[in-house]
């Protein structure tokens, strides 16, 4: 197996999607490591190293944060706005991965700081898809280096 590159964060509720997005990953990018985070709570508690996630040998922060926008408890935009006024880690790239296809959605996103909002597929090929484009392009971040 190769080399670990580093690790995606992946903050989604739908169980199906977080499965896709697994299986995905392993066969298109197997070097990279998912994390996966039901909730924004748990995505931010991983990426403060709280309660279980304190040992960064174990829990790297990631090199990516793929980032559902309607989320149980808190929205996406809110937690993304809470990453970006976050110094050691407003510089994560975020990709939103959202069924919204509503504008004020979008614009919201970009104007936080999000590098790419793509628009989940009903269409199981489709969401495939754009998996495998996000895989491909996680695989080629390197670790990151503190």
């Amino acid at each position: 197996m190769a080399p670990s590159t580093g690790v995606v964060l992946v903050v989604e509720d739908d169980q199906n999607d977080r499965l896709l997005l697994s299986h995905t990953f392993r066969k298109a990018a197997p070097n990279v490591r998912l994390h996966l985070s039901k909730d924004s709570f748990d995505a931010e508690d991983y990426l403060v190293g709280n309660g279980p996630y304190g040992d960064r040998a174990e829990h790297a922060l990631p090199q990516l944060i793929l980032l559902d926008l309607k989320l149980p408890r808190r929205s996406g935009l809110d937690f993304l706005a809470w990453i970006k006024r976050q110094p050691v880690l407003a510089g994560i790239p975020v990709i939103i991965l959202s069924s919204s296809q509503e504008v004020s959605d979008l614009d919201r996103a970009y104007a936080l700081g999000a590098k790419s909002y793509l628009v989940k597929s009903v269409e199981l090929k489709e969401l495939v898809k754009v998996a495998e484009g996000i895989a491909a392009y996680a695989s080629l971040l390197g670790p990151k280096v503190d």
